[in-house]
Order: structure tokens, then C-alpha cells, then sequence
């Protein structure tokens, strides 16, 4: 029996914030599939990134192209096994270690955020236990019948009348209120992306949003603090994150991503996809210029890369298939943004991540678009990373190794990992009780 037939994904434990930690990353895309293992150590309180309890150094690096992967859901499952296998075991081989468990990215699965509330009555002062209470009250609350709840996250209290509190403890009310931020996706897109990992005799140790974890990587503590949106434009995926005030407060995805432009370039230079990915690569361009009409560009014939090429076509010509896809995009998420808490924060800034989000002239194109201003976010505070792996494309995969620092602030229903305890069944079920928190 699967956490997911509990509305639930796999919940790690959080780790000790004086011990070292051996911590493996699965980034499932739908263009490549990116392992990273990383060792994590202790390290004291700092001005810069101050949320992390650990530096992160990586020992372990790998990426593929990703197969049976379709919009960032399995499409093919012995293919999604067989890129995923090769992945890790050359992350491991870097690494000279073995994973047993990894922490997994979703983008796929409709992902969906709702704001909750839930209230438990108090003799006077706010103890452990009525916090324990609260909270198990909220969990209950989020379960939604054939979702997958990726996060569910306290991001305020409320005694009585007084909303906002931070921490309640201590504090003397009659009622007692939390807010919680809940995110979920279609329990199929999460249970079969754990299938594909669980077949290569690997356990998924948690699964997280890719937006959330790419701001965990490449998000300022400034930034979250004053208002942004994460927006990671991946190949079959766009998604995004909202902060305000630190936390994680909104989330939402659709199936539109980069993948789409390279379609467009391949009918309409009437090449073949890998060469249309490599011309999008090397020469795309959303924003023209005075000299775009002179440059040209070789198109190789359909039929393969060895032959001749069959055309030249002028770096206009490509703007003009590229721009109105990635207008599209930012248009749909101008307009998820418009509906999110995200529009009460007029000065806030946009961080892209996402192979896409690397298109010459991006930045220009979203500012206009979303009215705000906008940077190209990359991993930061992450040492070992080989040069090609520090850009926007690899911030989910990056952010999943700080994920584990910020598991403490999730909280599901001990409830859960009760019933899964209780099963007669060995192995597994104690896997999933790993999995499952006991308390806030």
C-alpha cells in the first residue's frame, strides 16, 4: 500500500542540523534526467542564504537524456527506467558511493495550491500538543480524492482574533487557528513517476514541486522576503512559486514549455527535432535585431546531420517562429500570476529557471510581458558543480539538495503513518514510515 493511496507523497525526515548528510537528487525531466549526490555539512549561521543549516558540495553529477518522459510525466515506463538507471549509476560512479533513496522532482500532474484554515479550541495557553492538534487538523483538510498533496506548509497562526503569529507558544486564546499552504498534483502522474524509480531498486525518499525547489536553489532570502514569483520554463512544463514575506505561499503549472518552440522550429524549417533543439540552442533569439536579416543560418535536410545542408535561413526568420510560442507562455503566466497572491506585490521580481528561460533576450521579453522586473535564476551556495551545470537549466536539480534543510517546515497527519505502520506486511512498510513525520 502506497502513501498515495493516502492523498500523500513520501515525506522525509528532516536532517540533524549538527550532523553531516549523504543527500542524492532525481530531476525528471522531459528533455534530460539529472542525478546529483551531494554531501551536506553543518555549517554556522551566515548573512548570506541564512535559511540553510548546510553547505552543500557536490561529489556525485550526471545527466541524460530523458526517455519515456512526456510533458514531466511517464509516458513509457521500461524507457523512463532504463534513462533513470543510467543517470544514477553514473552519478554513483562519480561519486563512489551507492543511493539507496533519492529526492525526486514533479512538475507534471496539473499541480494545483490551495490555502487552508483550521481551528482547534484551547484551555488558555497555546502548548505543544494544541499545535500537534492544529495541524493534524489542516492535514485532514487537504486530502482530496485522487490528488497527491506534494506540500502542506504552516505559514501562519492565529489566536483568536490575531492572525500573522509566527509562533503561538505560550500565548493564552480560546481559539486557536493555523494557515496552512497545501500543494497537490494527480496522483497518478506522482505514483507512476515512483514506480519508474522504485523498478530501479531505489526508493523515493520525498517528492517535491520543481518551481518550489528551484527558488530554494537560485531565490535570495531578500527576494522571498519582499515578494517574487519562481518561474521554471522547462522543455515539456512551465511552473511556478510564489513567496511573500518568506514563505511559500501559491504554485501552479501547465503543460507549455521549450519543447513546444523546438516542434515549432522543426515543422517550420522542416528539419528534424535534434537538429531544430541545436539551432534553438545555438542561434534562438526572442527578441530581433538591425542585423538578424543578413545573418544566415544552416538548416541540415530532414533525412539527418551528415548530409549538406539543404537551406540557409536568416536569424529573423527563426525569431519569428520562436517569439510567438514564448509570448504564449509568458501570457498564460502573466496570467496564473494575475490570480495568485502574487498580484498584491507590485514591486515584486520574477527569478526564471528552466533550459528555456536561456533564450538570447528572454529576460527583455518577460519583463514587458509580466510588467515586472525579471532575472535569470542560477544555483547559488552550491560547490562541486561542474561549469555546465550552474545555469537556470539545473536549479531544480540543484534545489533538491536544499530541500531536506527546509523539511521541517512541512507537516502531514500522523494519522497516515500510523495505518501504514500497522500493515502486517515488512519492507516497504517501513520504508513509508520513514517517510511520515510524527509531529510538527
Amino acid at each position: 500500500m502506497s502513501p498515495l493511496q493516502y492523498g500523500l507523497t513520501p515525506k522525509m525526515r528532516p536532517i540533524t542540523p549538527r550532523r553531516s548528510a549523504i543527500v542524492a537528487a532525481l530531476d525528471i525531466g522531459t528533455s534530460k534526467i539529472v542525478c546529483l549526490i551531494a554531501r551536506l555539512t553543518p555549517r554556522p549561521p551566515q548573512d548570506v542564504l541564512r535559511r540553510r543549516s548546510h553547505a552543500v558540495e557536490v561529489i556525485g553529477f550526471s545527466h541524460t537524456e530523458a526517455r519515456g518522459i512526456k510533458a514531466g510525466g511517464v509516458a513509457g515506463l521500461a524507457e523512463a527506467e532504463a534513462a533513470i538507471r543510467h543517470a544514477v549509476d553514473r552519478a554513483e560512479r562519480m561519486a563512489r558511493c551507492q543511493v539507496e533513496a533519492l529526492v525526486v522532482s514533479l512538475s507534471a500532474g496539473r499541480p494545483s495550491s490551495e490555502l487552508l484554515s483550521a481551528s482547534v479550541d484551547v484551555p488558555g495557553e497555546v502548548r505543544e500538543g494544541d499545535i500537534v492538534r492544529v495541524l493534524a487538523a489542516g492535514s485532514r483538510l487537504s486530502v482530496r480524492e485522487g490528488r497527491a498533496v506534494l506540500h502542506s506548509i504552516p505559514i501562519g497562526f492565529g489566536v483568536d482574533e490575531e492572525r500573522g503569529i509566527r509562533d503561538p507558544r505560550g500565548m493564552l486564546a480560546r481559539r486557536f487557528t493555523v494557515d496552512m499552504h497545501v500543494v497537490t498534483a494527480e496522483a497518478a502522474a506522482a505514483r507512476n513517476l515512483m514506480l519508474a524509480v522504485e523498478r530501479c531498486h531505489l526508493n523515493v525518499e520525498a517528492m517535491a514541486m520543481s518551481p518550489y525547489v528551484a527558488a530554494l536553489s537560485a531565490l535570495a532570502d531578500d527576494e522571498a522576503d519582499l515578494g517574487a514569483a519562481v518561474i521554471d520554463v522547462g522543455a515539456g512544463t512551465t511552473t511556478m512559486a510564489v513567496f511573500c514575506d518568506g514563505r511559500f505561499v501559491h504554485a501552479d503549472g501547465f503543460a507549455l514549455g521549450g519543447r513546444h518552440v523546438t516542434m515549432d522550429l522543426a515543422r517550420g524549417l522542416s528539419t528534424a527535432l535534434h537538429d531544430a533543439e541545436r539551432i534553438k540552442t545555438l542561434y534562438g533569439n526572442v527578441l530581433g535585431g538591425t542585423m538578424d536579416d543578413r545573418e544566415m543560418i544552416p538548416v541540415p535536410a530532414v533525412a539527418g546531420e551528415d548530409r549538406e545542408p539543404a537551406q540557409f535561413v536568416s536569424r529573423a526568420t527563426l525569431t519569428r517562429i520562436i517569439k510567438p510560442r514564448m509570448e504564449e507562455i509568458l501570457e498564460m503566466v502573466r496570467d496564473r500570476l494575475a490570480a495568485s497572491p502574487f498580484a498584491s506585490e507590485p514591486r515584486g521580481r520574477v527569478i526564471a529557471t528552466g533550459g528555456a528561460a536561456e533564450l538570447t533576450g528572454f529576460t527583455d521579453l518577460a519583463a514587458r510581458i509580466l510588467g515586472r522586473p525579471v532575472r535569470i535564476g542560477r544555483p547559488l551556495g552550491i560547490s562541486g558543480l561542474p561549469e555546465g551545470a550552474k545555469g537556470a537549466a539545473f536549479a531544480v536539480a540543484a534545489g533538491l539538495l536544499v530541500y531536506p534543510q527546509q523539511a521541517h517546515l512541512e507537516h502531514f497527519d500522523s494519522r497516515h503513518a500510523s495505518r501504514l505502520r500497522a500493515g502486517k506486511q515488512g519492507g516497504y512498510f517501513k520504508r513509508v514510515g520513514r517517510w511520515l513525520r510524527e509531529s510538527f
